[in-house]
């Protein structure tokens, strides 16, 4: 079992009186072999490339159909991988399965640190707590957390973007597609759930800019990755008139569906074109490699610090893939492109102003803009024009 050099002293020291030549001589070891207490990261201290060991996290397989958020945050990991120049041994992957116990995901993670990693890289909210439990275990590792709200001042961090920038163009382009003016959506979680409600709202309001007519219908799986249901959820919907299928769930089975039935659709996490080309007009990608470049970029010059990162459309963490021109109306692909620019030069006006609820409230005010804090934590309200 390989320990932090902190947890591998302690443990040294616990429940036994060691004789003293024995504590001279292991002093001598650490002292004075080479590289041995530099394998364990320090806060402030610079780690050398060739040290740094990687385990991740995934909850699902990251090939393919098989999982799109997965494989979304794998193909960030190469990239990640060459842009820093690793070795592919220094990753370790975990596959687990959404709603995995948290003793199994914890053990993967512990698994993961007696190999030897030192940055643990933890991808789904299900995640956090285990991910700050073992950060105060072992302190000579880096865990950071994908769409959590928690850190430390120490070595635990947290990560997410503006999904809702891309989630708004690709609103845009449902909305000047649709025939029907009825477009689904088969979500993940219902609106209990923020980072879903986050992208649909978000999707709802750019369908809303370019078609007032048009009402989003949403269907709630209550699962992250269930291809059967999410199948079924996009028939149901296409069943029901809609002839745009949007998606926040893991695998492009909704996508499939749509093209089956001669209806477009909106991939989601990773590129979905090559799932359904007749049918996919653009997908929602996250690009994760920015950030995981970032991190162990900062980790091997010594410059890591816990500061939660939301990356954004304008340093590429988040995006939205080339339209199909070909699948929207003349003009339509000039005014996503003009919102685009808007959005990446830093002007967003999405959640700003008052907005009214599908149930008649009222968020947010007049010339305000909601933050960071308000959309992710507390989106628990669909936009008007959603219909459950």
């Amino acid at each position: 079992m390989k320990l932090s050099w902190v947890s591998y002293w302690r443990q040294r020291r616990r429940g036994v009186v060691l004789a003293s030549f024995i504590v001279l001589a292991f002093a001598a070891v650490f002292l004075f072999a080479p590289g041995l207490r530099e394998k364990a990261w320090r806060p402030g201290r610079p780690l050398a490339k060739d040290l740094v060991k990687i385990g991740v996290i995934h909850v699902s397989g990251v090939e393919g159909a098989s999982g799109g958020y997965a494989h979304a945050h794998d193909l960030g990991i190469r990239e990640m991988r060459e842009a820093v120049g690793l070795a592919e041994s220094q990753i370790l992957r975990k596959i687990g399965a959404p709603g995995a116990a948290p003793l199994v995901i914890e053990g993967a993670m512990r698994e993961c640190i007696e190999q030897g990693a030192n940055v643990i890289i933890a991808t789904s909210w299900e995640h956090m707590a285990i991910c700050e439990k073992l950060a105060g275990e072992y302190p000579g590792v880096i865990f950071a957390h994908a769409s959590g709200i928690k850190h430390n001042d120490v070595n635990f961090t947290n990560y997410f973007g503006r999904i809702y920038q891309p989630r708004y163009l690709s609103g845009m382009a449902a909305g000047l597609r649709t025939a029907t003016n009825k477009i689904g959506y088969v979500a993940a979680m219902g609106k209990d759930n923020s980072e879903v409600t986050i992208g649909i709202n978000a999707f709802a309001i750019g369908v809303e800019a370019v078609n007032p007519e048009a009402r989003v219908h949403v269907r709630a799986l209550n699962s992250w990755l269930d291809p059967e249901n999410e199948a079924r959820a996009a028939q149901s919907l296409i069943a029901a008139g809609c002839d745009v299928i949007a998606q926040h769930c893991d695998t492009p089975a909704p996508q499939i569906e749509a093209q089956r039935a001669g209806v477009w659709g909106i991939g989601y996490n990773s590129d979905m074109k090559d799932d359904a080309p007749k049918a996919v007009i653009a997908s929602v990608v996250w690009n994760w490699g920015t950030y995981y470049t970032r991190l162990i970029k900062s980790v091997i010059d010594g410059t890591f610090t816990t500061t939660p990162y939301m990356g954004d459309m304008g340093d590429g963490m988040v995006g939205l893939t080339a339209l199909d021109a070909s699948m929207l109306p003349p003009g339509g692909a000039g005014s996503i492109a003009a919102a685009r620019k808007r959005i990446g030069s830093g002007y967003e006006g999405i959640f700003e102003g008052g907005m009214e609820t599908n149930d008649g409230r009222i968020i947010g005010a007049t010339g305000r803009r909601l933050n960071d804090v308000e959309i992710l934590g507390g989106m628990n309200w669909y936009y008007r024009n959603v219909l459950e």
